[in-house]
């Protein structure tokens, strides 16, 4: 893995991380949409993405998120070498099938 892209998907999840222990779920949610789009390519970082999305959601008690990312940490783990939407944020409510824009940041650490 590309140094860069390695960096910054670890600083995405580390952000995450902190904002869950003091319980700032919108500032999580965005770093964790952050982690998964680095993480798509990357089978088990990108069930991690989902799996921290569930435990945001559960803190949120926002049941659907919650419902919406079990199958997406099995779907993770099985797909993300095969096939994964480019820039899809990895939340519940939005397919799991949505290609969706790419920031130039992003999109040049995704190259």
């Amino acid at each position: 893995m590309r140094n860069e892209l390695h960096e910054a998907m670890l600083l995405a999840f580390t952000e995450s991380r902190r904002a869950l222990q003091v319980g700032d779920l919108p500032a999580a949610f965005i770093s964790l949409e952050r982690a998964h789009i680095l993480s798509q390519r990357r089978p088990l970082w990108h069930a991690q993405s989902h799996w921290l999305m569930l435990r945001a959601g559960w803190l949120a008690g926002d049941w659907r998120e919650v419902a919406g990312q079990l199958p997406r940490i099995v779907a993770a783990l099985l797909f993300s070498l095969i096939w994964v939407p480019l820039g899809n944020t990895g939340r519940a409510r939005v397919s799991a099938f949505k290609p969706m824009p790419v920031s130039e940041e992003l999109r040049r650490l995704l190259e």
